[in-house]
């Protein structure tokens, strides 16, 4: 194998990853929406989300399981990609890279609190006395804070939306990719960032929220990365002005 054809080999390959993400990601977080109101139930107490979450059994249980992972397959396309486009020299990118990494994996330590920290927090509030349910609510909200809207949603977010900015700036700049993947990149996390409004309103009452950011702004971004994926996989060969 030449070294030009193993070159567009790890580009259609890195491609395909980021379309498998995307699908798979989008089609978990449609189930756990259609059973457990996801997202917007993130926003309610304790005694609207553990009895629902309890209902929903051992079945939503996995749904989130599912959820973490599919989006945990993001880490190995963002990794992949500065060799993909050839730009193994690119500091700008090796940075965002390392950015859009760790942004995954704040993602799925917020996702994966839902299989491993939610489920016994929920069965003592529900076998529990008032002052039972009480202490679990105060032990809920801490860990909500912390492991969601802090590490998974602000943090997570935040760092996502800087990889997406670098790399469409990159694109932008050199061409290595189709122009208007650089331009629909910066539209779509612009709208996402607008998203931290409703995070931040969580620790500050009264910031403004805009109450679509976060619909729009990462089913934006989610299509964005699938369009990134297909951009790889149909044009794997960069071409300057293109």
């Amino acid at each position: 194998m030449t070294s030009e054809s193993g070159g567009l080999r790890l580009r259609r390959v890195t491609g395909i990853l980021f379309l498998i993400s995307a699908l798979t990601f989008t089609a978990a977080a449609t189930g756990l929406s259609a059973t457990f109101d996801w997202p917007d139930i993130l926003r309610e107490p304790a005694d609207v989300v553990l009895p629902n979450f309890v209902a929903g059994g051992s079945s939503l249980v996995w749904t989130w399981f599912a959820t973490a992972w599919t989006y945990a397959i993001l880490l190995v396309p963002i990794l992949l990609l500065p060799a993909a486009l050839d730009r193994r020299d690119d500091v700008a990118l090796w940075v965002a890279t390392f950015a859009g990494a760790i942004s995954v994996m704040l993602a799925l330590i917020g996702f994966l609190r839902w299989v491993f920290v939610v489920p016994p927090l929920a069965r003592l509030y529900q076998d529990g006395d008032s002052a039972t349910r009480t202490a679990i609510g105060v032990a809920w909200l801490a860990q909500h804070q912390f492991g969601g809207a802090l590490l998974g949603e602000h943090l997570g977010q935040l760092l996502g939306i800087g990889w997406s900015v670098t790399l469409s700036i990159i694109v932008l700049r050199t061409r290595v990719l189709r122009r208007w993947l650089g331009i629909l990149g910066l539209i779509v996390s612009v709208l996402y960032l607008f998203n931290q409004g409703d995070i931040l309103a969580t620790a500050l009452p009264g910031f403004p929220v805009f109450d679509l950011a976060g619909l729009i702004g990462s089913s934006g971004w989610g299509l964005w990365v699938a369009a990134l994926g297909i951009t790889l996989m149909i044009r794997p060969k960069t071409t300057p002005g293109g």
